[in-house]
């Protein structure tokens, strides 16, 4: 794994964090930052988001979207990105202010960029945004929270989480799209089968 980034991101990055752990650290949110994170864990609630869109005929495309995004996020930023960078996490780092011991949830096993969590929490919340701002505007407001809860609890950097958004969206977007043309496609030959 490499260890570190350029210097000059990897000292912003720490003073972001000793910032968060020195002014902003306290039980009650500990408590909801500890909570929250579990919202990203390995994309299941967002999974488990899209397969009950596809039990609705009005919002099955929208599932199909996110499920698209999320296989990109799995083949992009976890298959790729954290295997080629391979940074390690704040924690691991010589004069961390947190060791893996003083976590406040299990210690991740992969590498920190970009940051998983983020990365599926903003490919879903795109799709929605997109779709239907209706469940959009929710999903992007637990988004930022899952985003934030990875700073707080000292399991990623700020720039993990910033890679992780931007990919997200940038994934949600190619969702849209990559399901909209598959979606048109198979449209025009059912109407091609009914007029032959």
């Amino acid at each position: 794994m490499v260890p570190y980034f350029p210097e000059a991101i990897q000292n912003w990055d720490i003073s972001v964090l000793k910032f968060i752990q020195e002014h902003i650290v306290c039980p009650v949110l500990d408590v909801f930052f500890s909570l929250v994170t579990h919202l990203g864990d390995g994309g299941i609630f967002w999974i488990c988001v899209a397969v009950l869109f596809l039990f609705f005929k009005r919002t099955r495309k929208t599932g199909i979207m996110m499920g698209a995004a999320l296989i990109l996020g799995l083949i992009i930023g976890n298959g790729i990105l954290k295997n080629v960078i391979g940074r390690v996490r704040p924690y691991d780092l010589d004069g961390a202010l947190r060791t893996i011991d003083q976590l406040l949830v299990k210690a991740p096993s992969d590498a920190s960029f970009p940051s998983g969590h983020t990365l599926a929490s903003f490919e879903c919340a795109t799709v929605l945004m997109i779709r239907d701002r209706r469940f959009g505007i929710p999903a992007l407001i637990i988004a930022v929270s899952v985003a934030l809860s990875r700073l707080y609890l000292y399991i990623h950097f700020p720039t993990d989480v910033f890679a992780g958004a931007l990919l997200g969206i940038i994934n949600g977007i190619l969702g849209v799209i990559i399901v909209n043309a598959v979606w048109k496609a198979i449209e025009n030959r059912k109407k091609a089968k009914t007029l032959a």
